[in-house]
């Protein structure tokens, strides 16, 4: 992904969910990203160009430990 298509995801996610998210690049790895809410990583964002059209998907795993400090 370019520049410009990561700060496009950020400002939505921003908007959507949280102002403190930020989108990063993984290195060298360009078809996805991650998502960081301060700093920690809570996810990352693959870009999916099948079919002609450009979509993103966002996975976030969710450890059960995580869901003992809720």
């Amino acid at each position: 992904m370019q520049h410009p298509e990561i700060i496009k995801l950020q400002k939505f996610l921003q908007t959507k969910f949280n102002s403190k998210i930020d989108v990063r690049p993984r290195g060298k790895l360009n078809d996805s990203v991650e998502v960081f809410l301060g700093e920690e990583s809570i996810g990352l964002i693959h870009v999916d160009d099948e079919d002609g059209d450009r979509s993103y998907v966002f996975t976030m795993s969710i450890l059960d430990i995580d869901l003992d400090e809720v």
